[in-house]
């Protein structure tokens, strides 16, 4: 029993710094020799360069090889809805430019012609697609008119259905996803980021073909 009691009673051993360090600086050379998969990730991240997104109102971007960024194609009946738009793409940092019938279109002109000329001196083709622009034959021939000017040309028509079934849909156009203004200002924002991204795309294969 005594070599027990002296047992309970021995006192511990105090801890030195480099006892305690040991574990610490044994862990941190595990550390660095063998990098956490964040770290990894972290570095090789940032040696990935971002893509540079291109200037499209720079002096030479192709943009200003056409009038118009984008002509809206709609009814009459639509109008105030269209110049809601057309002031929202037009007040963006990118100043769009919008070509409006009842207001760019030259007085005395006719109009097939004007309709014509509207197409092939835009970059994109806005259809809104609406009640009134499915009863309007000069609207289904502005858009056969777009169609036919680049019938395979990724993103450069951009419909938007309003007040319209699924099944009502052009035929002519479904092969291209539509935007749905269910949300006017969603939509608004969805028109502005297709016209920017045709138009950035435009800029690419601009530069790349001068390469």
């Amino acid at each position: 029993t005594g070599w027990f009691r002296r047992l309970l009673h021995k006192p511990k051993p105090s801890s030195s710094p480099s006892a305690s360090s040991s574990p610490s600086s044994s862990s941190s050379s595990a550390k660095s020799s063998s990098p956490s998969p964040s770290r990894s990730l972290a570095t090789s991240s940032t040696r990935l360069s971002p893509v540079p997104v291109p200037d499209i109102s720079a002096s030479h971007s192709p943009r200003w090889a056409k009038s118009y960024d984008i002509c809206i194609c709609h009814s009459e009946g639509d109008l105030d809805l269209v110049e809601e738009l057309v002031s929202f793409l037009e007040s963006q940092p990118e100043s769009l430019r919008c070509f409006l019938q009842l207001r760019d279109a030259a007085a005395g002109s006719a109009l097939g012609t004007a309709l014509c000329e509207a197409v092939q001196s835009s970059h994109c083709w806005l259809m809104l697609i609406t009640p009134g622009f499915l009863r309007d034959p000069w609207c289904r021939y502005q858009m056969h008119q777009a169609l036919a000017e680049a019938p395979m040309a990724n993103g450069r028509t951009i419909p938007v259905l309003k007040d319209v079934d699924r099944k009502e849909y052009p035929r002519e156009l479904r092969n291209l996803y539509y935007i749905s203004m269910a949300l006017k200002e969603n939509s608004f924002r969805q028109i502005r980021e297709a016209v920017l991204r045709y138009l950035q795309e435009l800029c690419r294969s601009s530069t790349s073909s001068m390469e």
